[in-house]
């Protein structure tokens, strides 16, 4: 946002926060010990809506302090009232469009929170569970019937995980292109899948038994008749079901349609049949009063008072167990449960086309990232919108208390959205269905005045997919669709999914011009962070530690598209690096302030080849900060600075350019040639890091030189100019190689001050011996080599042969060789070069003449 601020771009950035739903409504419950059964609804809301409003303020201080920019005087919040009433006239809108329905279906449930779970909410952890071969005797076989068997030891074996499923058990689903076979062991014959067989008697522990050789087609399993093993009574029919798989169990599929999806949706192909749902689990849990003996129980914990049970009426075939993952509910970490029960869903078939199209014409970054959400959007079921709670905006439909039709329509809506506007949506638990209805109101259906208002409310990703209305149409300095959502890459399944689901229903395109998501933090060995084990990093510790740049630093050194480490030796990494950046804008700040820019400054032919090098060098930074920027590869950003800070300036530029800094007349052309070459690299170089580095960027721009129009804040300047005249082909070629002649001998001068032939690198005198090409080329600097080297003098030789034994050879460049010995003149006690000059000024004998003149 910084970025595209200075290039122009207005850039407003609106904070948000999801806060209705069942996490807050959980802590609130949580923090406080209250029973919600035993709270007014309004009361509840109440003690919710204050823990949000705690919440975003606490968060809203430390986004502040990391120095993120933002609307934050005025974010949105989805308990907002002109954020909820621009919802419900979403939903009102996809309710006339018909993509608004209630059905009875299985949906994830939460017996600990007690409210139905969107795909969204699931969280899958590996968890130990029983592996169940169950034998449910045969009833009607028809012509099925094993040859001589008895029909009392006729037996179809079914696989589960889940035992306490067992008693709401209403069929057997085979597929119907699968092979079946009968297996004989002692006087029992057992129905399995023939792919299955050796898999399933391994698990009962049988090592004798016969495979019947007639193979029967799964079609014509169809409508054989089991007992259910439980209950005598109940009679189980095998269907035929494409999701029953040869992976794992019998082929033979335990279908219970009040907890299972496939399970749900293969019975009401088969309703005729009589199969349905039975009720068997209440909203708590618990067994009802479907299952007589076990009512009351926590399902779960029936796993094994019902295996029990099994194995005392003989059809328990075999018991084991298994590790696999399991969705659990993501706020109370908690496993959940499959539960056929009456909601509100949103018919995605309805309009998911339309998505897919719209998905296409939106820029993904990463690019994976279409593919991932377009998957899921071709592949998700319908939208289960409601919960069974109160905290959150409520499902503004009515019953007819004569008809019982559900009633939703322009006039309702509007009406409710007037109340909505002044009183948020408490006015739904806060007046009667009268008052919240039109004057005189009556059911279009049967014309009735009595009705009932829905109790429950709406998915909290459906609050939070519907923002796109809430904010961007009701502000008119923001465009929709918006330029960019940014959020983690759970969010293809989340926000990204449930806004592009509505404002297609609704507009026919994304709410979206671009979506980027980012990984997550993880510690140091890639580990995800959990408070139990003690590897978190709070931002709040490492921001009064280090500093909100260090943490800025952090975030922009790694490629956020996969996961981001984090750890106390990875921040004292950074705090070493950044040290290093803040060092480099404190030199260059220290050498300026005698320099007026207005003044000062020399042309770019007037400047040494070096000069011309530095600001090549720094155009070409540029350049690639910029296109990092555009691309938002912040990484690419990070190592571009830290390299030219660390290696072009401080191990090159500013350390050869130290003398004509320090020991030059204030005024002569080649220090103030440095000077403008070092205030054009700081302007630039402050411009491009403040995106990042905002705090220290706005404290190196205090302190640069004043000139006239000079912006209050960098944050408030232009994106830098480019200066395309700087980037010089031959001047970086010849500049290339000679860097890479003088890094061989900088190992060298480093070799000798190591073995102590020399102490600082201006004791030296340096001899290269050369041939060929290097020395031609060399030839062409002579008289800038001891500068370039930083020692007090050069000696180039031609003749790699006359050098003597002792002379070391450049690693880069081994047709080199290089002497260094102490230097034999004197040295000059201002500038410490070793000249012949020193002394031939009586007026100050220990100074060079350079030195000398300098003085005067």
């Amino acid at each position: 946002m910084k970025y595209k601020t200075q290039n122009g771009y207005y850039t407003k950035y609106v904070p948000g926060w999801d806060t209705h739903g069942l996490p807050i409504e959980h802590a609130v419950i949580k923090n406080t010990g209250l029973n919600r059964h035993e709270m007014a609804p309004l009361d509840l809301r109440a003690r919710c809506k204050e823990y949000a409003l705690k919440c975003v303020n606490e968060q809203r201080k430390d986004f502040i302090r990391f120095g993120v920019l933002g609307d934050w005087e005025h974010p949105y919040l989805t308990l907002m009232p002109h954020v909820e009433v621009e919802q419900i006239g979403v939903f009102g809108e996809m309710a006339k469009k018909g993509y608004i329905y209630k059905g009875l279906k299985t949906v994830y449930w939460c017996p600990h929170c007690e409210t139905a779970l969107a795909e969204a909410e699931i969280e899958y952890k590996e968890i130990k569970s029983f592996s169940l071969y169950v034998k449910f005797p045969a009833v009607d076989l028809t012509c099925h019937m094993p040859k001589n068997a008895d029909p009392d030891k006729v037996y179809a074996v079914i696989w589960t995980t889940t035992p306490w499923t067992i008693p709401a058990n209403v069929a057997i689903c085979a597929n119907e292109n699968f092979e079946y076979v009968w297996v004989k062991a002692g006087e029992e014959y057992y129905l399995m899948a023939k792919d299955l067989v050796d898999e399933t008697m391994k698990a009962g522990k049988i090592e004798k038994y016969e495979v019947l050789p007639d193979v029967i087609e799964g079609k014509r399993l169809e409508g054989l008749v089991f007992q259910h093993p439980l209950y005598e009574a109940r009679k189980v029919p095998i269907v035929l079901g494409e999701h029953v798989t040869l992976e794992a169990g019998t082929g033979l599929v335990h279908t219970a349609p009040d907890h299972g999806v496939d399970d749900f949706n293969v019975c009401m192909k088969y309703s005729a049949w009589g199969l349905k749902p039975l009720g068997t689990v209440g909203p708590d849990g618990c067994y009802t009063d479907k299952v007589p003996e076990y009512q009351g129980k926590f399902a779960f914990d029936m796993n094994v008072p019902i295996i029990k049970r099994l194995a005392e009426l003989g059809v328990l075939f075999a018991k084991g167990s298994l590790r696999h993952q399991y969705a659990h509910c993501w706020r109370c970490k908690n496993p959940i449960i499959y539960r056929a029960t009456e909601q509100w869903f949103s018919s995605v078939d309805g309009y998911r086309q339309k998505a897919l199209e719209a998905i296409d014409h939106v820029k993904w970054i990463p690019s994976w990232g279409h593919d991932r959400i377009y998957n899921m959007i071709r592949d998700r079921g319908d939208w289960c919108i409601s919960r069974q709670r109160v905290w959150g905006v409520p499902i503004p439909i009515f019953y007819c208390q004569q008809c019982g039709k559900p009633i939703i329509n322009d006039d309702t809506i509007k009406h409710l959205q007037k109340l909505f506007a002044v009183e948020g949506s408490d006015a739904w638990w806060r007046h009667n269905e009268k008052e919240l209805l039109p004057d005189g109101f009556t059911c279009p259906e049967c014309g009735g005045t009595e009705f009932k208002k829905e109790t429950d409310i709406m998915d909290v990703w459906f609050d939070s997919g519907c923002t796109h209305q809430g904010v961007l149409c009701t502000d008119p300095k923001l465009d929709y669709p918006c330029e960019m959502y940014l959020e983690g890459s759970d969010q293809h399944r989340g926000w990204f999914n449930s806004s592009l689901l509505t404002s297609v229903a609704i507009n026919g395109y994304a709410p979206y011009k671009a979506v980027l998501t980012h990984g997550f933090t993880v510690d140091g060995e890639g580990k995800k962070m959990s408070k139990s084990v003690g590897n978190t990093v709070a931002p709040q510790e490492i921001i009064d530690q280090f500093g909100a740049d260090v943490m800025r630093l952090w975030v922009s050194s790694a490629d956020y598209q996969g996961d981001i480490r984090l750890s106390p030796k990875i921040l004292k990494q950074l705090s070493e690096v950044y040290r290093k950046i803040r060092n480099t804008f404190r030199f260059l700040l220290g050498n300026l302030a005698d320099f007026d820019p207005t003044v000062h400054s020399v042309d770019y032919e007037n400047m040494t080849e070096l000069d011309k090098w530095a600001l090549l060098r720094m155009e070409q930074v540029y350049e690639t900060v910029t296109e990092a920027y555009e691309n938002y590869q912040f990484h690419v950003m990070y190592h571009a600075i830290h390299n030219f800070c660390t290696v072009d300036l401080s191990s090159i530029y500013l350390d050869i350019i130290k003398d004509r800094l320090y020991a030059e007349k204030d005024d002569a052309l080649i220090r103030r040639s440095a000077q403008t070459v070092m205030y054009r690299i700081l302007d630039t170089l402050v411009k491009i890091v403040s995106p990042v580095l905002s705090f220290t960027a706005e404290e190196v721009w205090m302190y640069m030189p004043k000139i006239a129009g000079k912006e209050e804040s960098v944050l408030l300047t232009d994106w830098p100019k480019a200066h395309k005249e700087y980037l010089d082909a031959d001047l970086e070629l010849r500049w290339n190689k000679l860097l890479s002649l003088r890094s061989d001998m900088t190992r060298i001068l480093e070799g000798a001050r190591k073995d102590h032939t020399i102490g600082h690198s201006l004791d030296a005198a340096v001899t290269i011996y050369a041939d060929g090409e290097d020395y031609a080329f060399l030839s062409q600097w002579s008289d800038k080599l001891a500068i370039l080297l930083i020692v007090s003098e050069v000696k180039l030789v031609e003749g790699t042969d006359l050098a003597p034994e002792q002379a070391v050879a450049g690693e880069d460049h081994t047709d080199i060789r290089v002497i260094v010995t102490p230097s034999t003149h004197e040295k000059c006690e201002r500038c410490w070069i070793h000249r012949d000059t020193v002394g031939t000024d009586q007026k100050h004998p220990t100074l060079c003449a350079r030195c000398a003149s300098v003085v005067k």
